[in-house]
């Protein structure tokens, strides 16, 4: 009788769950999340908009934390990024940051909340 190994098993499970569209999200990304939202047997699209305070776990436990100011309110929210509910992921911009977790954006507003844009470099 064949063991069977719990870890190899898990991954296969996880692999047919895991999204191929997913484009790389790190910290100080602008994103726009496109959410699946249903009330009362209504189903629509919410977009959500923000920047992303931080990222965490690894294939189908991925996961981000998008903070946006809404009315002068600060807004943020954490997402699965191979959840079934969350329909579409767009990198407006890449920000250059030196931290894994922005939490200092939470006490800035205006100006001084502006990220830098990082610098790609082209290989001519």
């Amino acid at each position: 009788m064949a063991k069977i190994n719990k870890g190899e098993l898990i991954k296969e499970v996880e692999s047919t769950q895991l999204k191929d569209n997913v484009p790389e999200v790190r910290t100080g990304d602008t994103v726009s999340l496109h959410i699946n939202i249903t009330e009362n047997n209504k189903s629509r699209i919410q977009k959500f908009e923000g920047v992303v305070m931080k990222t965490t776990g690894s294939g189908l436990t991925k996961s981000v934390t998008v903070r946006k100011d809404s009315s002068g309110v600060g807004v943020e929210q954490t997402f699965y990024l191979h959840s079934p509910s969350l329909v579409h992921v767009n990198v407006i911009r890449h920000g250059k940051v030196r931290r894994a977790y922005i939490s200092y954006m939470r006490e800035r507003s205006g100006k001084s909340a502006k990220i830098e844009l990082k610098k790609t470099h082209k290989v001519a």
